[in-house]
């Protein structure tokens, strides 16, 4: 685990810690897997991921004094994510080649049909138009509502749910087409 969000509970009151510091180890405590499992949603690359999760918060801790609202945070952790994501492709233009994916540990992976079903929906998922693909994944991954989402991506709230409804129902098709989840019994 890297260094900014390892978490000690037991210097958590320590005198020498300032206000701003333990606000900031609870937005780490709090948000940590949530953003990083976001972010890996978007890179697809477990480094890439951890390094997208470490920017946003070290630009969290530098401007968490403009954070006035702590039911917010999530939202707009989300943001300076998302933002740190469009940075990276502003910055270098990489030669990519294929490669396998990297796949996220699973505690309690199931059977091999069931990973590739995981997989195959991932992936189904991953095709998706992104403006239907990322309130999905805020949604889905993240648990963030209509109205989060709505603030996260400057949209209206209307323009959320129609983005949600027209994601599943694209999602549902994919399913039917590719025959997903027909091998199960039951």
């Amino acid at each position: 685990m890297p260094v900014y969000c390892q978490y000690s509970s037991k210097n958590d009151e320590s005198p020498n810690m300032s206000s701003k510091d333990l606000r900031y180890q609870a937005l780490v405590k709090t948000f940590y897997a949530d953003l990083y499992r976001y972010a890996y949603w978007l890179c697809q690359h477990k480094a890439i991921a951890d390094d997208l999760v470490q920017e946003t918060f070290l630009r969290a801790w530098k401007h968490l004094d403009s954070l006035l609202d702590a039911g917010s945070a999530k939202g707009w952790l989300v943001t300076i994510l998302r933002r740190e994501n469009a940075r990276r492709f502003e910055r270098k233009q990489f030669d990519y080649q294929e490669i396998e994916q990297d796949e996220l540990s699973d505690q309690h992976s199931g059977s091999p049909e069931q990973l590739a079903e995981q997989s195959q929906l991932q992936q189904l998922i991953l095709g998706l138009d992104l403006e239907y693909r990322e309130p999905l994944v805020m949604q889905v991954l993240l648990g963030m509502t209509g109205e989060e989402i709505a603030t996260t991506l400057a949209l209206n709230l209307n323009t959320v749910n129609t983005r949600l409804y027209r994601a599943r129902h694209q999602l549902r098709e994919l399913i039917k087409s590719t025959n997903l989840g027909s091998h199960r019994h039951g």
